[in-house]
């Protein structure tokens, strides 16, 4: 059983929903992304989305857009996030770790290559926006031999056909986008969610996480009425933005604090 799905099936046991926050590897300077990842855990967290830096990140909004540009300036690529990983297995081995980011570079580095230095890392899963499910098949087969995930995004534009299709190929858990625009903003359509997400789970039996427009412990707590997990990644990255220097690993703990409460209230 992938790390994944363990976490799933006790907090179902146990009757909350998964926290998931998304961060930039290597924002705002590569020393703090360990420490972050283990204060989002300490904090809530329970499974941890690790962005992999890209200069044309397509489906991400203007902070995760900065995000990836400070990284980026201090040479954060692929092979240093996955170096981030193994450090943090070095004292956490149970909560999953899912690299989120676009098909470059991985095709830079090699597909094969990529799945088989992620598995020994310890990454869990991996999300990659412009890989589409119709040209995917190989690579979800390849991810899932070395004992990984691959998650995929679907959309309120997503047909039916669509959802099938991710169905197929998809494990770990579904990542469901809350609204027609780029992560962080503003516009969540709570009704929306709630008419999409029983739709998804006829077609799957994975759990569904929503994001790209969460911002706060209420429309986290909202949204968590109707899905399995909550992703949380624009808040987290401005709240790190507004903390003093030497304070951002500090405030985007206390900021996930807030919003496990939220979820864990009765």
């Amino acid at each position: 059983m992938s790390r994944i799905q363990a976490t799933f099936e006790k907090l179902a046991k146990s009757g909350r929903k998964a926290l998931i926050p998304f961060v930039t590897a290597g924002d705002p300077e590569p020393g703090i992304t360990v420490p972050l990842m283990h204060a989002l855990v300490g904090a809530g967290a329970d499974v941890i989305e690790l962005g992999v830096p890209f200069s044309d990140p397509m489906a991400d909004g203007p902070v995760i857009q900065r995000a990836s540009d400070r990284a980026l300036r201090h040479g954060v690529g692929l092979d240093r996030v996955l170096a981030f990983v193994r450090e943090f297995r070095s004292t956490n081995q149970s909560t999953p770790v899912v690299l989120m980011g676009y098909a470059n570079p991985i095709e830079a580095m090699g597909a094969e290559r990529f799945v088989e230095e992620a598995a020994r890392a310890g990454v869990d899963g991996a999300l990659v926006v412009d890989y589409p499910p119709e040209e995917c098949g190989s690579f979800a087969a390849l991810v899932r031999s070395h004992g990984m995930d691959l998650i995929f995004l679907l959309a309120p534009t997503s047909s039916d056909a669509r959802i099938a299709l991710v169905a197929k190929l998809a494990s770990g858990y579904l990542y469901y986008v809350s609204l027609k625009g780029v992560t962080g903003a503003g516009h969540l359509d709570l009704a929306e969610v709630g008419r999409k997400i029983p739709l998804i789970r006829r077609e799957s039996k994975l759990p569904v996480g929503v994001g790209f427009g969460i911002r706060d412990a209420a429309t986290a707590k909202a949204v968590a009425q109707v899905a399995d997990a909550v992703v949380i990644g624009s808040a987290i990255i401005q709240q790190m933005e507004a903390a003093p220097a030497g304070q951002q690993v500090q405030s985007a703990g206390k900021f996930m604090q807030g919003i496990r409460a939220a979820l864990d209230e009765k």
